[in-house]
């Protein structure tokens, strides 16, 4: 029995280290320079530093009108959520991390801002697991344990960030 128990408990342990392996990872910087280490996994994403969180990831364009008209709404719900929740942006419209630095400094985002050069393969990754066709803004709303509950193109207003927020945290 007790050899049963243990070649059961060492097929899993290697199972467990292949399914670990095989986890896709990718790294993003910001624009302050901190880098994210981040693993897919079958139901979302788990972001190394932003454990615990709700995550609303969102992908966004420097000359996109609906875009810029979220960025107040996302300060203000940054600011206002800090504790619980985190931001962040990705620009897909071809800023580099010092034209985006700068363009996020003129706005005032009080949020992570990454570009698209500084994302790596996530953008490509997210592409294909939310069938993103790049359409922005874009968002993909993540619960406190890194799993997707909520996939929105188009801009959502401040009234059903909050509500959405008040759903995921009271999922809890």
């Amino acid at each position: 029995m007790k050899k049963i128990f243990a070649l059961t408990f060492l097929l899993f342990s290697l199972l467990t280290s292949l399914s670990a392996q095989n986890a896709p990872e990718f790294s993003m910087t910001d624009i302050e320079g901190k880098t994210y280490k981040i693993t897919g996994t079958d139901q979302g994403l788990k972001i190394k530093g932003l454990e615990g969180k709700i995550i609303f990831l969102e992908f966004f364009g420097h000359k996109c009108p609906p875009c810029l008209k979220s960025i107040p709404h996302l300060k203000k719900l940054q600011k206002k959520h800090k504790d619980k929740v985190a931001i962040i942006s990705i620009e897909v419209q071809g800023y580099d991390r010092t034209r985006l630095t700068k363009f996020a400094k003129e706005k005032g985002m009080n949020y992570i801002t990454v570009s698209q050069d500084d994302a790596g393969e996530l953008v490509q990754y997210i592409s294909e697991r939310a069938e993103w066709r790049g359409s922005i803004p874009f968002l993909v709303a993540l619960d406190t344990e890194g799993v997707v509950q909520f996939v929105q193109a188009g801009m959502l207003p401040e009234s059903s960030l909050e509500e959405l927020i008040k759903q995921l945290t009271a999922k809890k």
